[in-house]
């Protein structure tokens, strides 16, 4: 088992080596595997990507993130070109069920409202403004549809999951009531701890996954 101070070196090593994150002001703690980032960044997506690779880092049980966003001068819209912008990458996604999602922005945080059928569209609305230039922060209020619940979710959650090559399945246990899911059980990373989690919400009619594995390492 890796030690806090090696797996504090490991985070800032991959943080170093990522091409995506430069010129950035981050400080990196470690307590008991917990890994906690804090300081300033120049865009959403690189405040994204610093945090996902701190997941994908072994010996990493969980990551806090305490990163702010400050746009450059050049990155700095008003808020109705910015709208503008979101409601043309929302029309443009073709993952992003049309007339289904609404933005709304203040101060370059954007917050996405609507009803969706599926996750992969509500996640696929945030992903088409996270990368645009001038976007601070994204709140997702987009809900799930329940309607298409599929009788034999559990099963097709479970078979995701031994499906997946990113982790071992056989100690997590769904629950499943409609579609509401519990993930109980125990994982060997934050990143397997995620793509469980993901597999979950990909099941049709799923509107709530509560996580409540534990990564033991």
């Amino acid at each position: 088992m890796k030690s806090d101070s090696e797996i504090e070196r490991d985070v800032r090593d991959e943080l170093a080596w990522d091409p995506r994150i430069s010129d950035s002001d981050l400080t990196v703690t470690v307590d008991s595997g917990v890994v906690t980032l804090r300081g300033e960044v120049p865009t959403l997506a690189m405040k994204f990507a610093v945090e996902r690779d701190a997941e994908h880092v072994s010996g990493v049980r969980a990551v806090v993130q305490h990163l702010n966003v400050r746009l450059p001068d050049t990155h700095v819209q008003s808020d109705g070109d910015l709208a503008q912008r979101i409601a043309n990458a929302l029309r443009w996604d073709v993952e992003v069920p049309d007339d289904k999602v609404k933005a709304t922005v203040e101060n370059g945080w954007v917050t996405l409202e609507g009803t969706v059928d599926r996750d992969f569209q509500r996640v696929s609305a945030e992903r088409a403004v996270r990368y645009l230039r001038g976007v601070r922060g994204v709140t997702n209020l987009v809900a799930i549809n329940p309607t298409g619940v599929a009788n034999d979710v559990k099963r097709r959650i479970e078979a995701a999951l031994k499906r997946s090559a990113e982790m071992d399945a056989q100690h997590i246990a769904v629950e499943a009531s409609g579609g509401a899911v519990t993930l109980r059980g125990k994982v060997h990373s934050a990143t397997e701890r995620r793509e469980a989690a993901r597999a979950a919400w990909a099941a049709p009619g799923v509107y709530s996954v509560q996580d409540s594995l534990t990564v033991e390492l």
